[in-house]
């Protein structure tokens, strides 16, 4: 059995990671301006303060995404992502995703 294997561009992986690291870090900043805007137009302080938080971790996501970039492009070879890294990742989509549908609730509209 032959293999045929195809050769590797080192150019190619650290390049999805990056896009879906910030497609990822894009869609929690478009729940937290959500957030915000509700909290703005009820007067909701809590809202506010949420979609801060919401804000700042999708900051957080970016700057994880793009040390991870830089780390993928420094080793030319598939490294794990580190524990850390997807806690805060998984944290700040879980809170994105709660403050969002906290707000959509709060808000009586539907």
């Amino acid at each position: 059995m032959t293999d045929h294997a195809v050769p590797r561009d080192p150019g190619l992986q650290p390049e999805r990671t990056a896009l879906a690291w910030s497609r990822t870090s894009f869609a929690i900043a478009v729940n937290g301006l959500l957030v915000l805007r509700e909290g703005v137009l009820s007067e909701r302080t809590t809202l506010v303060a949420a979609s801060v938080v919401i804000l700042v971790g999708s900051a957080v996501i970016l700057g994880v995404g793009w040390q991870r970039r830089r780390a993928l492009d420094a080793a030319g070879t598939p490294l794990p992502l580190p524990l850390p890294m997807a806690w805060t990742a998984l944290g700040a989509t879980l809170l994105a995703c709660l403050a969002a549908a906290w707000s959509i609730l709060a808000s009586g509209a539907w």
